[in-house]
């Protein structure tokens, strides 16, 4: 199709991978670029282009596109447009085509990526010597049913429903600005994807919040602002209901006189102060006009919304309906973290110790458990090597007299900071240990040093090991060693 098709193929599978993963290891994004020639019917010889040419997906799997493509605008009701200038009806023909194709690709697909559980997503058509190319994305089914989404029907025209379908968006959309040549390396003269991850993943987040803000924009930066200041010392805690003015659902407390802006950050964080338990400051994302609290469930009158609320210093999250849709850590989104998930840990400590007996399974699970019920957030460290560990790490930790570890133990222990050093059977050899390792790229910025300290930790682990990392934010995180 064009000479760099397959460096940008594998450009895009590291920004994807570099992307998601920071979100969640289990989506194991997958991308995949297919062409169509834009002149000639796509059951022709060399019509279909797949990079990678070994792709499990042939070109004969498109084959029917344009005619399937075709069928739905004919079906589609069609909007009557009138348009001053011949230009502007061109441009508007040809995206329209370009929408059927890229949706006749995704139906395409579905049947196709549902047998291997994932799920297809396709970027919108850029032509590049002659063929329509489009970046297609997929993504682990089962690790994204875990995540919650806005009710609806999921459609490239409709508003994102979660963080993580407004991350697809943002991915894809870049990968179109880099084929069209928008972002150009001008040594080599062809399109790279060099944008920060993070900074895509908030990108993103500007837009998801656009939904609750009623296409507001701002209400992102704003509650960043907010979380990022103390009033007397203080960290920021409290919540805000996000709900249009004299909502039926909001039962008034306290109305301001003069609405603050919300932009006005220093205000909104003293206002803050004045929320506690059911009641909250009410915005509709543009001003704070008073305080409220959400009626409940039984009444008439409810209806879900959208909460903001403020965790800790530049910590909070959005949630709708009691389900929490992002966490945002030091100004960077991040989806919710729940419980560690009992057979996805079971299956993670059979890899890493076969032979280990169910009991012992279980142990580690009911610790794993406690462990996380820690507030202050704390590290277990299961270790093949605990003992000899215990030792290297005398002057760092708290040696203990070897012991078989309990639930009610444990809680007591993990209220010093430092990790729990025990070994698969569940015996303890140490406490309050502070954990080393060498440096991997793998780190992540935006976390704090219990997670990151424990990653370097396992990263350079020679024994089979397991962390579990609670932080202090909520984030729960299970680390295995490659073992």
């Amino acid at each position: 199709m064009w000479d760099y098709q397959s460096l940008f193929r594998v450009s895009a599978q590291l920004f994807a991978e570099g992307v998601f993963n920071l979100l969640d290891r289990n989506l194991r994004p997958e991308v995949l670029l297919v062409g169509l020639a834009a002149a000639r019917e796509t059951d022709a010889p060399g019509a279909v282009r797949v990079e990678p040419a070994t792709h499990r997906y042939k070109p004969e799997t498109f084959a029917h596109v344009k005619d399937r493509a075709a069928a739905l605008e004919l079906d589609g009701a069609r909007e009557l447009v009138y348009h001053l200038q011949h230009d502007d009806e061109d441009r508007f023909e040809k995206l329209r085509w370009y929408s059927m194709l890229r949706q006749a690709v995704e139906l395409e697909l579905t049947p196709l990526a549902a047998e291997e559980g994932k799920k297809a997503f396709c970027a919108l058509p850029v032509l590049i010597n002659g063929y329509h190319i489009m970046t297609v994305l997929q993504l682990s089914t089962e690790a994204l049913k875990t995540y919650y989404r806005l009710p609806g029907e999921v459609t490239h025209e409709s508003r994102a429903q979660s963080l993580l379908h407004a991350v697809v968006r943002e991915f894809l959309l870049e990968c179109s600005k880099a084929l069209r040549g928008s972002d150009l390396d001008q040594e080599e003269d062809r399109p790279i994807l060099d944008r920060d991850y993070n900074e895509l993943l908030r990108s993103a987040a500007r837009r998801f919040m656009q939904g609750p803000a009623g296409g507001n924009h701002g209400l992102y930066d704003a509650c960043n602002g907010v979380a990022g200041l103390r009033h007397e010392g203080s960290e920021v805690h409290g919540t805000m209901l996000i709900a249009r003015r004299n909502h039926p659902a909001v039962v008034p407390v306290l109305t301001l006189e003069a609405p603050v802006p919300l932009r006005d950050h220093r205000s909104i964080r003293k206002l803050l102060e004045m929320s506690e338990d059911r009641t909250s400051l009410v915005t509709d994302a543009a001003h704070v006009f008073g305080l409220g609290y959400l009626a409940e469930p039984t009444d008439p009158l409810y209806e879900p919304l959208f909460t903001v609320r403020f965790t800790t210093h530049h910590n909070w999250e959005l949630s709708y309906a009691e389900h929490v849709m992002m966490r945002v850590v030091s100004g960077t989104p991040r989806l919710p973290k729940g419980r560690i998930n009992e057979q996805a840990f079971a299956d993670t400590v059979r890899r890493l110790w076969p032979d280990l007996h169910d009991a012992a399974v279980a142990n580690l699970w009911e610790l794993t458990m406690q462990a996380t019920n820690q507030t202050h957030g704390t590290i277990l460290v299961v270790s093949d090597n605990a003992g000899l560990e215990a030792q290297r790490l005398t002057r760092q930790s708290f040696r203990v007299a070897p012991r078989y570890m309990t639930p009610s133990v444990l809680r007591l222990v993990t209220n010093i900071d430092g990790a729990v050093l025990i070994d698969p059977q569940g015996t303890c050899f140490a406490i309050g240990a502070i954990l080393d390792g060498l440096a991997t790229e793998k780190g992540d910025s935006s976390r704090g040093s219990r997670y990151n300290s424990a990653l370097r930790y396992v990263e350079s682990a020679r024994y089979a090991t397991l962390a579990v990392v609670v932080s202090e934010d909520g984030w729960i995180d299970l680390l295995p060693s490659k073992k």
